[in-house]
């Protein structure tokens, strides 16, 4: 069944109205006829099963058969803490990262981040980054709708992470599998879990020094060295085994 966001607002009593580009897609691309199923959340964790009832140019207009709320969240909400990648590695960061259940994705500059980006691109980036997460939260069901933030420097992101109840950092000089089992094991249902990951070539050590001064702890994803658009699905997929029943 194909599945679709909208606002809250936009969910009208017993109806709900789809506008924007979702409309061509719906019309042109999939032709849904009237009569036809599709799934709509509204990005706060409702789902709706609806049956299409008209389509017009500017809007499709879909009934709701039935209501629930959605069951695809991870029981914790993730953030992760990206220093971005080169090249388009980073749309394969989100769009796997939102499949595997993050809430929140925050672009970071680091010291040895390669790409650097003017306000202008930044703008259009991050643009195209939430296009990426909302087409990944669509394909895999999900009822939130994952944001992708504008960049942040470390600092900036330590600062928004200081009041999470959990922070870990995989580090490559980390060690002791059975801490990190240990430590992942304690995230429980409703905790807030931020997970810093560095780009090429990882955090210096006067950056883990930081973001372990500020409270992230230290935690190792096993013996191989991972690549930054590795090591934040390899995190998330721990937790999710963890998490989820």
């Amino acid at each position: 069944m194909y599945h679709f966001f909208v606002e809250p607002e936009q969910v009208q009593g017993e109806e709900i109205v789809i506008t924007g580009p979702d409309v061509n897609h719906i019309r042109n691309v999939l032709r849904m006829k009237p009569g036809e199923e599709m799934s709509v959340s509204d990005g706060r964790g409702k789902t709706y099963t609806c049956q299409v009832d008209s389509l017009e140019p500017e809007q499709v207009t879909v009934k709701i058969q039935d209501a629930q709320e959605q069951s695809t969240e991870l029981t914790a909400s993730v953030t992760l803490f990206q220093g971005i990648p080169k090249g388009d590695k980073m749309e394969m960061v989100i769009q796997k990262c939102v499949e595997l259940g993050v809430k929140r994705i925050v672009p970071m500059n680091t010291r040895r981040t390669i790409v650097r980006l003017d306000a202008r691109k930044e703008a259009a980036r991050v643009s195209r980054w939430n296009g990426i997460a909302q087409g990944a939260a669509k394909q895999s069901g999900r009822g939130l709708l994952p944001e992708v933030t504008g960049v942040m420097s470390l600092k900036e992101a330590l600062s928004e992470a200081a009041g999470m109840d959990v922070c870990l950092i995989p580090y490559e000089l980390a060690r002791d599998m059975g801490k990190t089992r240990e430590i992942l094991g304690s995230v429980r249902s409703g905790q807030t879990v931020g997970i810093f990951i560095g780009p090429e070539g990882g955090f210096d050590e006067a950056e883990v020094e930081q973001a372990v001064a500020a409270g992230a702890v230290p935690v190792t994803l096993g013996r191989r060295i991972l690549r930054t658009e590795t090591a934040g699905m390899v995190a998330l997929s721990m937790l999710t085994l963890l998490l989820e029943d």
